[in-house]
């Protein structure tokens, strides 16, 4: 299939992320509802922009511009000093929701990526409904807004997420660039500047259409490069490869939005086992061993608490990773309604550093025995006892790993997460445990 490319922007990011952070703080009036900005310093009324509401924009306030003269524009204006620390955690939270679907991204901001769509195409039914999928979760797990576009290459890409918004996904395919890119004004292609725009404006070349049909000695001649690439932008043409940089996580999570809220711990458990899958998947394949795991809670009136610990074993199993959760849980569920769930994890370590191992490893492997009907207790404390029990569970999870990576997370479910009539239909047709891609959200009010 032809590449598709995905293009993440967060909607007013420094905006979006202080009203946020202010209204769990207990402030009552949401910053994105009013005239209001990111930027400068309040008492020297000085600075720069960096950031605004609709509202703000509403009155003719522009990002970069002094705040002397947003103040002037907009004499009841808001203004907020920037929080970096703030802005750097909701990012990361951004980019670790992301990561669960594709390792292929490329982050160029604090507040956007690319995303290579082509190798998890298989998953969903289209790429507007993956780019659906991914825009509500943020929406609603993380509690800010994202525009994606949707394209063949980077370029297009970004230029279709740059479309109408907040809260909206949008194609530019190659069939598209005339009617929704080629009548835009020459200023808003990517990479032409005010100075450029001006003397392309100059010459006669207004649009970005008229940019694309003008000759590209002409604009190489009086642009030199600058001129060419402007020339193969206007036309689509860009086969620059999403450049994703590995580097060590300082932390890898995954969290769940209940489409019904679960109402008894067996329901949160088999959510739980769900996200301590993803979880320990992805640390496997970073090679990492979580020195804490925490575990949060939204509930139905929408109050988020959270709880953490040291793990008692020293592994990136599943099953560890799971009961470390659990235990969690059960010591933080007030007995309300939950509408999410949440499982992270920190302080990694890489798989091959040395550890201590821990007395949990001893009693996990006589556990072991009991259960599996051997009923042969230690007779003293096995240093390696924790260690076979150890690579069994790993050589477990390696397999599903592999099965998953090849045919998808759903190619194989614990019996234990399908419903009871779905269970007992799958095994009667073939004798074996099946599973059922999920399809992804329709599209709403998108292009």
């Amino acid at each position: 299939m032809e590449r598709i490319i995905f293009h993440i922007d967060v909607n007013s990011a420094y905006l979006s992320w202080s009203a946020i952070d202010r209204l769990k703080r207990g402030e009552t009036v949401d910053l994105r509802t009013i005239p209001a900005i990111i930027g400068g310093d309040e008492k020297e009324r000085r600075g720069v922009v960096f950031a605004k509401s609709e509202m703000a924009k509403a009155c003719g306030v522009r990002t970069g511009e002094p705040v002397s003269h947003a103040l002037r524009k907009c004499p009841g204006l808001v203004m907020i000093p920037p929080d970096r620390a703030l802005y750097k955690q909701y990012s990361e939270r951004l980019m670790s929701l992301l990561s669960e679907y594709t390792d292929e991204l490329e982050q160029i901001s604090i507040d956007e990526c690319f995303l290579d769509y082509t190798h998890i195409a298989r998953g969903f039914s289209s790429p507007v409904a993956a780019a659906c999928q991914i825009k509500d979760r943020v929406r609603e797990e993380l509690g800010f807004t994202v525009n994606v576009g949707v394209a063949p290459n980077k370029l297009l890409a970004k230029m279709a997420s740059d479309f109408q918004k907040p809260d909206r996904v949008h194609t530019l395919y190659r069939e598209e660039i005339p009617s929704k890119m080629w009548p835009l004004p020459v200023s808003e292609l990517y990479m032409v500047g005010q100075a450029s725009a001006g003397r392309l404006n100059g010459f006669g070349i207004r649009t970005i259409g008229e940019l694309a049909a003008a000759d590209p000695e002409f604009l190489q001649k009086n642009f030199k490069k600058h001129g060419m690439m402007m020339w193969e932008y206007a036309n689509g043409i860009d086969d620059s490869p999403v450049n994703a940089a590995r580097r060590a996580p300082k932390g890898i999570g995954n969290s769940t939005t209940l489409r019904e809220n679960a109402v008894t711990e067996d329901q949160a458990r088999k959510v739980l086992l769900s996200l301590a899958e993803e979880v320990s998947r992805r640390l496997r394949a970073e090679r990492q061993i979580p020195g804490t795991v925490t575990v949060e809670i939204k509930y139905h009136d929408f109050t988020s608490v959270s709880h953490q610990r040291r793990p008692q074993r020293h592994s990136n199993a599943t099953q560890v990773i799971y009961e470390e959760a659990c235990d969690l849980f059960h010591e933080l569920w007030n007995g309300e309604p939950i509408r999410l769930l949440g499982i992270r994890t920190s302080s990694l370590t890489p798989e091959d550093e040395p550890s201590q191992i821990s007395i949990f490893d001893y009693l996990a492997e006589a556990d072991s025995r009991k259960a599996s009907g051997s009923g042969q207790e230690p007779a003293s404390a096995d240093p390696a006892a924790g260690q076979r029990l150890e690579k069994k569970q790993r050589r477990l999870d390696q397999a599903l790993d592999q099965i998953r990576k090849r045919y998808g997370k759903n190619a194989v479910v614990r019996g234990s997460m399908m419903r009871p009539a779905q269970a007992g239909r799958d095994l009667k047709d073939s004798g074996e445990q099946k599973s059922t891609k999920s399809g992804g959200t329709q599209q709403n009010g998108s292009e």
